[in-house]
């Protein structure tokens, strides 16, 4: 017989002790209270169990499904199921022979996949799909006792017996090896399966850099295949293109969109291969990507990519369609709270005193932080504007009396990137170019800002500053901004501020802890960041990517 397994399991993540259950240093409290919507949760969440594992594929109606320990048992179950029951059972010659002339299901499948749509379920008081079948409301059979239920007992019963071995699971920290909660616990395998639901089809990555693979792999990991990296969209395609041609679970490839032609797209839709857009996110890294820093945030967006108001996005639909429980507004509230009080910015929190000029006193301070003129967020959403000495004077321009101060791109400051300005001729239109330290710091001094698509208006949102946004970023459009720019009419609804951080960086992104390499919440790469557990795996390259900038500097 094989061990009772904990009904809550991690998927096998090859880079780090991923177990939430087990074991756990004293810390002073256990799993937490059990929630009264505990089933509903765990249902909601569809984990419990190996999620993980391929879904079921089994035609018509479900009514009875059964799940035998072992083939000697099969004849005499037999007896209590219907003639048209479905066999819950492991692949194996002997199963087979058993069970030859029977609807089966073989092998390990996802249990959510199939359990949720039976009529009934017999298993065994041992057997975790007993339990899991309770969580989704299904009617039980117990066949025999054990850790989840006796024969003959009510569905009441077997619920208390589940619930009781819910609460007395010992939950573990997989980021720590500390104890956990039960209900931090679900959230945290919510998520693990999100994020493995969408990777299941990508098998195939075209246009990452050498120096982002290997958190690329960690982003895209899922345990039935190994990601592979094609040195050519086109390879890429053809890769893809051998599972399309109307297969279920058809691949999928994943770009970077700045590496990626659009005549590759519409190669790919041709061919009728899906394309998975992948971009740095919103809290990316403790350094930049120009000096070859990993990122520990990416958005994976199967619809569009955010920075591109042209089309629909994923994020789009998470601000427009989600209705944002409380719960999940005071999570946002607090991750909100917490970033601001570290100094957290894209690239992380700053190191050491910040050093921010004097303001004129009396007089409303505005910035104008600088963007990287060919970027694709500037080309997509930039509404033809891409100067940023044409910003600077159109901050101006709506600003006639205000301290003006411009803060250059930091990658074009290096020298690596294009919208170089002279500052003589910024001067011209501010007062004042700043330099140097965290973008976070000028942010908590300044009163508004004025962003072409910069970042910087989001994290000014935070912050609660007045943001005018002369392009179409995304957080533009939801009223939350003031909106020179032109806004897609799908917008169209109003959210509070603790909503679309909600979407925008809970809902959206993906994380890595940086210190395990574990897919995390936002919460744990914040708080490493905060507490400079933040690391660079790269740490070696940095020096020379700024000696490259410099020369590229003095050669422009």
């Amino acid at each position: 017989m094989s061990p009772v397994l904990p009904l809550l399991q991690a998927p096998p993540f090859p880079f780090a002790d991923a177990r939430v259950t087990g074991a756990v240093a004293d810390s002073g409290f256990g799993p937490g209270p059990v929630p009264d919507d505990l089933f509903a949760r765990i249902a909601a969440a569809r984990v419990g169990g190996p999620f993980w594992e391929p879904p079921a594929t089994i035609d018509g109606p479900l009514g009875t499904l059964v799940c035998p320990a072992d083939p000697a048992e099969v004849p005499e179950l037999a007896a209590e199921a219907d003639d048209d029951a479905v066999w819950l059972a492991p692949h194996g010659r002997i199963w087979e022979r058993a069970l030859a002339g029977r609807r089966v299901v073989a092998g390990p499948v996802d249990p959510w996949s199939i359990l949720p749509r039976a009529g009934l379920v017999l298993a065994h008081g041992d057997d975790p799909r007993l339990a899991l079948a309770r969580l989704a409301g299904v009617a039980v059979r117990v066949l025999s006792a054990g850790r989840y239920g006796v024969p003959g007992a009510s569905m009441a019963a077997i619920d208390a017996q589940i619930a009781a071995d819910l609460a007395a699971t010992p939950c573990r920290d997989p980021f720590t090896g500390d104890a956990a909660t039960l209900v931090a616990t679900i959230d945290l395998l919510a998520t693990w399966r999100q994020a493995l639901d969408a990777n299941r089809t990508i098998a195939v990555a075209s246009g990452m850099a050498w120096w982002k693979r290997a958190e690329i792999r960690r982003f895209l990991w899922h345990p039935a295949r190994r990601l592979r990296f094609a040195r050519s969209g086109t390879r890429a395609l053809a890769l893809a293109g051998r599972a399309v041609s109307g297969k279920p679970g058809a691949s999928s490839v994943a770009i970077w969109p700045s590496r990626v032609s659009p005549g590759l797209i519409a190669q790919a839709r041709a061919q009728g291969v899906p394309l998975v857009r992948v971009e740095d996110g919103f809290v990316r890294s403790v350094g930049l990507g120009v000096d070859l820093v990993p990122p520990s945030s990416v958005v994976v967006d199967a619809s569009g990519i955010h920075f591109d108001p042209a089309g629909p996005s994923d994020l789009e639909t998470i601000l427009r369609e989600t209705d944002f429980a409380p719960r999940l507004q005071a999570r946002a509230r607090a991750l909100r709270e917490a970033i601001v009080a570290a100094g957290i910015s894209k690239y992380a929190a700053g190191s050491g005193p910040a050093v921010v000029p004097m303001r004129e006193p009396g007089r409303r301070l505005v910035l104008v932080p600088g963007q990287v003129e060919d970027d694709m967020s500037v080309k997509a959403g930039g509404g033809g504007l891409t100067s940023n000495l044409e910003l600077v004077k159109r901050a101006r321009a709506c600003e006639p009396d205000a301290e003006i101060w411009f803060r250059p791109h930091p990658d074009v400051d290096a020298g690596h990137r294009k919208g170089a300005v002279p500052d003589a001729a910024i001067l011209a239109h501010a007062d004042r170019v700043v330099r140097g330290g965290g973008m976070a710091a000028l942010l908590d001094v300044v009163d508004a800002v004025h962003v072409l698509t910069s970042l910087t208006g989001f994290e000014a949102l935070l912050r609660g500053r007045a943001v005018t946004c002369h392009g179409t970023p995304f957080y533009a459009g939801w009223g939350l901004t003031r909106d020179l720019g032109a806004v897609p009419a799908r917008r169209g609804r109003a959210l509070d501020l603790d909503s679309l951080v909600a979407g925008v960086l809970i809902l959206y992104p993906r994380y890595l802890d940086p210190v395990t390499g574990l897919p995390c919440p936002p919460e744990v790469l914040v708080g490493r960041m905060a507490a400079a557990h933040a690391v660079n795996r790269l740490q070696w390259i940095a020096p020379l990517r700024r000696w490259q900038g410099r020369l590229m500097g003095l050669l422009r």
